[in-house]
């Protein structure tokens, strides 16, 4: 026990390194930070000021809590009841099940942004591009999958028999769902919440290519505003890093019991 708490300790201070850096870099002068990387003595808040100057990042935040927010439920219900069906509903033909299963899955198999160029083709056929519908649709697309699998395994392991009784005494499919399945499954959905929260937040390849105003920004795309073609401000991207970093560690710091919960339950029940 003594060797793998060591062990867990260890793979911390390897994970927390690399962020605190981050943060202690921020507050270096950006020459310093090429030259003497280790150098702590003038620290300041320049880097920020020149955040703060360069990028609203008030816009920057509400146009990628805008995406988050919609791709989040949208994703969220589609995978809960595409999972639903695939665990508990009866289909005429054992097949059906089968190649639902496997249709949705096979998304796994998929490099997501060997996409990109298709998404870019069918955003300008639809009229999407650079709209926040361009970004929330594959953000859906790329994400079913995963969620598919988590919630499946969630609900195979776990019992029917509650869900049988709600239907004898009367409760229909909604109200099964609502007020049955959902409180259930609350722990692996908070995990697939959280999980779509973040890739959102910090997605960078499809925003790029697919958002050309500037209105639309997202904070991912603001910390590339500070690499130039010639030039690099590595003081001020390293701030910028800083403001998205934040907000994620403090929502996942918020909900870490309920990722554990939802990434073990299943397979403890089952």
């Amino acid at each position: 026990m003594v060797g793998a708490g060591i062990v867990l300790y260890l793979v911390t201070f390897i994970v927390i390194v690399p962020l605190l850096w981050i943060v202690l870099l921020s507050f270096e002068n950006s020459s310093r930070i090429l030259s003497d990387p280790f150098s702590l003595s003038q620290l300041s808040l320049a880097n920020y000021r020149s955040v703060f100057a360069t990028v609203n990042l008030l816009l920057l935040y509400k146009n990628t809590l805008v995406l988050v927010v919609c791709s989040v439920l949208i994703v969220v219900t589609v995978s809960f009841m595409l999972s639903y069906a695939l665990t508990r509903m009866t289909f005429r033909h054992p097949l059906i099940r089968s190649g639902l299963r496997t249709l949705f899955l096979s998304g796994l198999a998929v490099p997501v942004y060997i996409l990109l160029f298709p998404v870019y083709k069918l955003d300008i056929a639809f009229h999407l591009f650079g709209t926040y519908a361009s970004l929330i649709v594959p953000y859906v697309a790329v994400q079913i999958s995963f969620d598919t699998l988590l919630l499946t395994g969630f609900l195979a392991g776990f019992p029917g028999e509650i869900e049988h009784a709600a239907f004898v005494d009367g409760c229909g499919l909604y109200s099964l769902l609502r007020y049955v399945v959902a409180p259930i499954m609350r722990p692996a959905l908070v995990t697939v919440v959280i999980f779509n929260a973040v890739y959102a937040w910090n997605e960078f390849p499809f925003a790029v290519t697919l958002i050309q105003k500037p209105s639309l920004t997202t904070i991912a795309l603001g910390v590339s505003e500070f690499q130039g073609q010639y030039v690099v401000d590595y003081g001020a991207m390293m701030a910028a890093a800083t403001l998205v970093l934040v907000p994620q560690l403090m929502f996942y710091a918020l909900f870490q019991k309920k990722v554990v919960a939802g990434m073990t339950l299943g397979a403890v029940t089952g």
